[in-house]
């Protein structure tokens, strides 16, 4: 179950905070509804229950905060608004990549997909999908790794009425589960229809927290306020009324001296109250708090009303969903009914004690919907209805169900594995791989260095370790150092702009664990990229120029140490910038800055005037260091020192260093936060 407790969010400017000490429970094996007008403050709510939002009070989701919880995606299936990805993967690929992070099975993508009816659009691209089709990817998100809690954020806005029915239909099947399904919504007849209980909320504050039965009859139909001190006689004088003239009229005592007149106005109520001497203190057409005509009433329990001198009496209420279409209360009143046409017509009822007068007005059932077997084993036309087949949940009486049955939800995860270093890695080698950004960015670095290295080859004067770079004095770096860099930039720019994890914190176990498979991944590929570069350039030069440009260099160990560092380098630089940064763009501009900014400072401060130099310290270290470096070791440590004395190789270990340290301090400052 969840329980929140004084949710409040951080005040604005001169302005109340969006959410004022909400709290409330949503209890497992039960749908509740969280329901507001836009800008209530529902979807705050929801960020502060799941930590996505700074301000204060606490939420326990089965008597634990989110951040106590050792894997929250398998506790608690968050969906906020659209569902977050890049527009270029592919279904099935997005779902892999998230089975990745949330160290599930890959096999249960396929599951979801089945049980959510994508099989047949597994390959379409997330940005081709319409916004039923992505509603349905957004269950299967939330229900990857079989979450016991929904969290859902308004899951069936723009959808068809079909298409709300079968989202429904699903977290109705999850709740009979034993599971807990808390979604928002603006539509007051849509809560009372699909939840167990709403919470209402108004300008960021809790105002009624309610049975669906109860809110139905207390805050959507519209009724007359009767406060009167001969209250039990008046509903005994409206009952004879409604009996001689056949109207459908309801009646509820509120307590004391209080009724409730659903079905009649205030001028009838006036007069008999007039005719028959009974003093009225208080007689007031109401509203719900939602408005007129916001919705219908919902199905209740299979017991009777108590009449007001004790007897008991059927009760009429409004059209329930199992029934067809629910009626408008705004609707124009329809004629009174023949009490024989519909003698065998069950009478849904609530708990509340009330007086019901008439015969309940039964509209035509729509095409698309029919009875549950569970509750009456008959469709709307008397025929015998076919249940949907599902996964055994408890038969919900009077549940309206649509034509499409439903597919079985997933199997559950019996054995989950162990927690593994490699989640991380796994994540991020499905996220580089899911899309042809990579590909396409390493392809054109090829293209333009072998294009560079043909061109400066027969322009001359380029030394050939440059030659063989496509690194020309004029550039500040070489492609594909530039290339590398992007591809670090999208490792982290992509999860801010298509942030596949960010409404579900935690997924990946460690933030420091995902930057360790981020540096790992973009420096394997930034590996390969220097590789391939150097052999392109070096085939170019043989197949334009011959065998003389594509000759290896003599002192080959130190240059290609040296160029690796660099490629590295700048790919490792792009990542920490964009993680930073939370940007692309900033990611690059960093490994732009490097070579432009940092290495002139440097270069000032190395050549630049002083009282002693650090000349000869290659050789004294080598001279320190060669006892405890077998097998000529320090032929690699030279190289190494050779590097970042250069002035691009310090400017990156300094700049490398700095943002590192960035990152953590950001990281550190979030966890104590």
């Amino acid at each position: 179950m969840i329980q929140a407790f004084g949710l409040t969010s951080n005040p604005r400017k001169e302005r109340p905070p969006a959410v004022d000490d909400v709290s409330f429970e949503a209890r497992a094996g039960r749908i509740t509804a969280l329901l507001g007008a836009s800008g209530a403050g529902k979807t705050t709510v929801l960020r502060l229950m799941l930590e996505l939002q700074q301000g204060r009070g606490i939420t326990h989701f089965r008597g634990r905060p989110l951040h106590r919880i050792a894997h929250p995606s398998r506790e608690v299936g968050v969906l906020l608004g659209d569902v977050p990805g890049h527009p270029a993967r592919t279904v099935r690929g997005h779902l892999r990549m998230l089975c990745a992070a949330a160290g599930v099975p890959v096999r249960r993508a396929d599951e979801v997909l089945e049980a959510v009816g994508l099989v047949s659009l597994r390959e379409e691209r997330l940005g081709t999908l319409s916004r039923g089709m992505d509603r349905r990817l957004g269950l299967a998100c939330v229900l990857l790794a079989d979450p016991h809690t929904l969290v859902l954020d308004d899951p069936a806005d723009g959808l068809s009425t079909r298409e709300g029915a079968w989202l429904h239909g699903m977290v109705r099947a999850h709740a009979d589960q034993g599971g807990t399904v808390l979604f928002t919504t603006s539509d007051p007849k849509g809560a009372a229809r699909t939840a167990d209980r709403v919470v209402t909320l108004e300008q960021g504050r809790l105002v009624a927290d309610q049975e669906a039965a109860e809110f139905s009859r207390t805050r959507l139909r519209p009724r007359v306020a009767v406060r009167s001190p001969h209250a039990a006689r008046l509903a005994v004088l409206l009952a004879q009324q409604a009996r001689t003239s056949q109207l459908s009229v309801e009646v509820v005592r509120e307590g004391g001296n209080r009724l409730s007149v659903y079905g009649s106005r205030c001028a009838e109520i006036g007069e008999i109250a007039f005719r028959h001497g009974i003093v009225v203190h208080q007689l007031a057409d109401e509203v719900g708090d939602m408005g007129p005509g916001a919705g219908s009433a919902r199905a209740g329990g299979p017991d009777d009303r108590k009449r007001a001198d004790g007897g008991r009496i059927p009760v009429t209420r409004e059209p329930s969903p199992s029934s067809g279409t629910p009626a408008d209360p705004t609707d124009e009143p329809h004629p009174p009914l023949d009490p024989e046409a519909h003698a065998d017509a069950p009478a849904p009822v609530t708990d509340t004690p009330s007086l019901s007068f008439g015969q309940p007005q039964l509209p035509d059932a729509e095409p698309d919907e029919f009875l549950d077997a569970s509750s009456t084993g008959r469709s709307g036309d008397g025929s015998p209805a076919v249940a949907a087949p599902s996964r055994p949940s408890s038969p919900r009486p009077g549940r309206a169900r649509t034509l499409d049955a439903l597919p079985p939800l997933p199997p559950p995860i019996s054995v989950r594995p162990a927690p593994s270093p490699l989640r991380p890695l796994r994540y991020e080698i499905r996220r580089a791989a899911g899309i042809g950004t990579g590909f396409l960015t390493g392809a054109v670095t090829l293209a333009v260095s072998a294009v560079i290295a043909v061109v400066l080859a027969r322009i001359g004067h380029t030394p050939q370790p440059r030659l063989l770079a496509a690194w020309p004095q004029e550039l500040p770096l070489p492609p594909a150092a530039l290339g590398a860099g992007l591809l670090g930039a999208l490792a982290f720019g992509d999860e801010f702009r298509h942030p596949a994890l960010a409404a579900d914190r935690g997924t990946v176990p460690r933030r420091l664990g995902l930057l360790a498979a981020k540096l790992l991944v973009s420096s394997a590929t930034a590996l390969v990229l220097a590789v391939l570069t150097v052999g392109c350039d070096a085939e170019a030069l043989y197949l334009v120029y011959g065998r003389e440009l594509a000759q290896v260099p003599a002192d080959w160990l130190p240059l290609g140490a040296s160029w690796i560092g660099l490629v590295v380098g700048c790919a490792w630089a792009g990542v920490l910038a964009a993680g930073v940064f939370r940007s692309t763009t900033a990611g690059l501009a960093a490994v732009g800055a490097v070579p432009l900014l940092v290495v002139p400072v440097v270069h000032k401060l190395v050549n630049g005037p002083s009282v002693r130099t650090a000349a000869g310290l290659p050789a004294r270290l080598r001279e320190t260091l060669v006892p405890r470096w077998p097998f000529g070791g320090e032929r690699y440590l030279e190289a190494a020192i050779k590097v970042i004395s250069q002035p691009v190789g310090g400017a990156l270990t300094l700049s490398l260093t700095a943002l590192l340290c960035a990152y953590l301090l950001t990281t550190l400052r979030s966890r104590l936060r």
